[in-house]
């Protein structure tokens, strides 16, 4: 499988600690809990795992657990026999033997029905199945990869998850951060997805201007990655020239930044911002009573009087 760590856009420690663990567990057999938001790129970390083990000539089969109803996903997982239900018109093989040597990745596991988690569990404790209508269980070899957008400690406090489940897949945990916690990727991923998008699109854009960049870097992306690259895919159709500017930016995503102060690298300029933001909310609170909030942050009238000039707080 062609895969390099390179696919992975990112240079904030974040990522780079994310990436660090993914090389030091690729060659195990450990079963990896991926968590993180909707959107931060799960999959593309389990892809890594297996293209960097020795199983990365063989198969790497992802499954959505939440996507299937519970019939469904036993028979894809586990296999049936012909028969064992209606509908069982032959005998069906499922993806834990089809693997094979492989890799499995159970995505949004925290979504699988407590029967399933039963034979889960025992697929990762005894490396065997046994298919629907099945009476000899099948051995199987297979690394299991899973991920989750769901706190499964709470999961499991609240009875919906089996604990020793958790356990046997929180062998290894990797966490993906949301975007909004590593702005320093936004440009990076932005160069990416304008690369990947011009020839889908038939479009040349050579980048972004820098104040569009800095506005993108501001949002706090609840949709994360995922939101980020449909946004510039969205720019990308209906923009023209040769770079994203600010006017070609949705106007959804312009009137969501009202409010998030521009995101800067200078300290002195973040600093700023900070002061700016904490000297009206103070003025807020104290319903525009100056004298009460330099009380309240500790400063001289005179110098609360310097600072809503400086800062041009309105």
């Amino acid at each position: 499988m062609e895969f390099h760590l390179d696919n992975i856009i990112g240079k904030s420690k974040a990522i780079r600690d994310v990436l660090e663990l993914v090389k030091k567990v690729a060659n195990t057999q450990a079963t990896v809990l991926i968590t993180g938001a909707s959107g931060t790129g799960k999959e593309l970390i389990a892809l890594a795992l297996h293209a960097l083990s020795d199983r990365k000539d063989k198969l790497f089969l992802p499954v959505n657990c939440g996507a299937l109803p519970e019939t469904l996903l036993e028979s894809l997982l586990f296999g049936h026999m012909k028969g064992s239900f209606t509908g069982a018109f032959a005998n069906q093989e499922g993806l834990f033997e089809k693997a094979k040597g492989g890799t499995i990745f159970l995505d949004e596991i925290g979504e699988i029905p407590q029967h399933l988690q039963v034979k889960l569990l025992r697929a990762l404790e005894a490396k065997e199945i046994l298919p629907i209508g099945a009476t000899t269980p099948r051995h199987i070899d297979v690394r299991v990869l899973a991920a989750t957008n769901r706190d499964l400690t709470q999961e499991v406090a609240a009875g919906r998850f089996r604990e020793d489940l958790f356990y046997r897949l929180n062998v290894m945990e990797i966490h993906i951060p949301p975007l909004k916690d590593r702005p320093e990727d936004i440009p990076l991923l932005i160069d990416c997805f304008i690369k990947r998008h011009n020839p889908e699109l038939k479009r040349n854009f050579h980048g972004i201007d820098a104040d569009a960049v800095q506005l993108l870097m501001a949002l706090p992306w609840k949709g994360n990655v995922r939101e980020l690259d449909n946004v510039i895919e969205h720019t990308m159709i209906l923009a023209e020239g040769e770079h994203i500017a600010l006017k070609d930016l949705p106007a959804a995503v312009v009137a969501s930044s009202a409010g998030h102060a521009a995101f800067t690298f200078n300290l002195r300029d973040a600093l700023s911002q900070f002061e700016k933001q904490h000297i009206t909310r103070v003025l807020e609170q104290t319903n525009q009573d100056r004298k009460e909030a330099a009380k309240l942050l500790d400063i001289s009238l005179s110098s609360l009087y310097r600072k809503i000039e400086e800062l041009e707080i309105p």
